[in-house]
Formats: structure tokens, sequence, C-alpha cells
């Protein structure tokens, strides 16, 4: 069995993230689509378990996230910014329980 420990990251804009670094997550701002694609490989490589990433950033970077979405970790969670939800992490989490269960549910 694998004990290794695996950390928790969030990536996106500094304000959106700020209030996961109060609860003690390891925050990662960035400003542009190449700056997040290289700081997700970078959380990969260094064992993050899960890298939370806000929907903004997610958006400019689909393949990058797809890529991600076929490794075992990171497990990669969009989340809504500071300026509200676009609705595409609730999108992924729909499209992702269809493809286990065959049918939308939700």
């Amino acid at each position: 069995m694998d004990n290794k420990k695996y950390k928790i990251g969030v990536i996106g804009n500094r304000d959106a993230i700020l209030p996961f670094r109060m609860i003690g997550f390891q925050t990662f701002p960035v400003n542009h689509a190449q700056d997040a694609i290289n700081t997700l490989r970078k959380l990969a490589r260094d064992h993050y378990g899960i890298v939370y990433l806000t929907e903004d950033i997610a958006a400019e970077i689909p393949d990058t996230i797809a890529y991600y979405d076929s490794q075992v970790t990171p497990a990669v969670i969009l989340i809504p910014t500071h300026k509200g939800a676009t609705g595409l992490g609730r999108q992924r989490v729909q499209d992702n329980v269809e493809k286990a269960v065959g049918q939308n549910i939700l």
C-alpha cells in the first residue's frame, strides 16, 4: 500500500485563493494560462493529491485539464472565483457522473 502523504494546493487569481491560505492550504497565485499550466505540472510532480483550480483559469486551459482528468493524481477540482461561478465546475461534475453511471442523474 502506498503510504505517501499527498498535499493540497490551490491555483488561481490571488484574490480568489487567499481564503484558502487562511485555512492552511498552499496557494499558488497565477494571472496567465501558461503560469497555471506550469504550476499544475509542478504540483503534479511534487505529490499534490488535490489541486483546486479557479474556473476562470480552468476555462483558459481545457487541454491541460483534460490531461489531468486521465491521471490518478492530482485530482483537479474547479472552484468559483470571488466574482461568482461560471458553471464550469458544476458541468464537470455532471459529465463525470454521466460517464460513470451512463446517464445524467443530477
